[in-house]
């Protein structure tokens, strides 16, 4: 069969906007707000700047809503390589979503702090910019659980990017190296207390990180080899 070209754009874009609301809410938001071991500052920061706050959770929400695309459009591309991983490779994006959406409400639990109802005005200031902590840290907790899921996907994936013929090998074996970094990451924080300041953390995850920006220009802007794609 002839598979679309337009299909692997739109899994291209699909995969776009996942990797640019996934920076805009996990790290630039963060960056420019939270300050860990100063609450006091934390709460000044989020209170002065509540529309980057909201701009973050929004970004989250269009972040999981492109991911549950993603993975369906990719199976139209892959299907034929390996049904069997392929349809792997989606179960794992799709048990990651409800996941991540629940996590959401730690976030909206300090918006809600944040915006200072009046039935939480008998509550002293030192106390909510500690819950408004305890929910910032309870969310990056819930993370870890959704992340688990975001690298296993890598694993199927990275594997039919591979063996597919029309996408770059070496994309694939990043991919792959990434399920790997991506759980190492996760076990590494649930485990070893402060993993953080060790350096390996640092780059751990740098093999998913370039297998699917890669795989991500490649869809947009390299495309595919027509020739082999034809032959599927």
């Amino acid at each position: 069969m002839t598979t679309n070209i337009k299909t692997f754009r739109l899994a291209g874009f699909f995969y776009l906007i996942v990797i640019l609301t996934g920076f805009f809410s996990l790290m630039y938001v963060p960056s420019k707000l939270i300050v860990w071991e100063n609450p006091v500052l934390t709460f000044q920061n989020i209170s002065s700047s509540v529309q980057l706050f909201r701009l973050g959770i929004a970004s989250s929400i269009i972040c999981y809503i492109a991911f549950t695309l993603l993975p369906l459009t990719l199976y139209q591309l892959l299907k034929n390589v390996d049904e069997t991983h392929a349809k792997m490779m989606v179960i794992l994006v799709l048990i990651s979503i409800p996941i991540s959406f629940i996590n959401l409400q730690s976030k909206f639990s300090v918006l809600t702090i944040i915006e200072g109802a009046d039935y939480l005005k008998v509550f002293d200031v030192k106390y909510l910019q500690a819950q408004t902590m305890l929910f910032l840290s309870s969310y990056n907790k819930g993370l870890l659980i959704a992340q688990i899921f975001w690298g296993l996907w890598l694993f199927p994936f990275g594997y039919l990017v591979y063996k597919s013929g029309f996408l770059p090998k070496n994309l694939g074996v990043f991919l792959m190296l990434g399920c790997f970094g991506y759980l190492i990451n996760v076990f590494g924080r649930i485990v070893i207390p402060h993993f953080s300041d060790y350096s390996i953390s640092n780059f751990i995850t740098l093999p998913a990180t370039i297998g699917e920006i890669g795989t991500c220009l490649w869809l947009l802007l390299v495309g595919v080899r027509n020739k082999k794609l034809n032959q599927n």
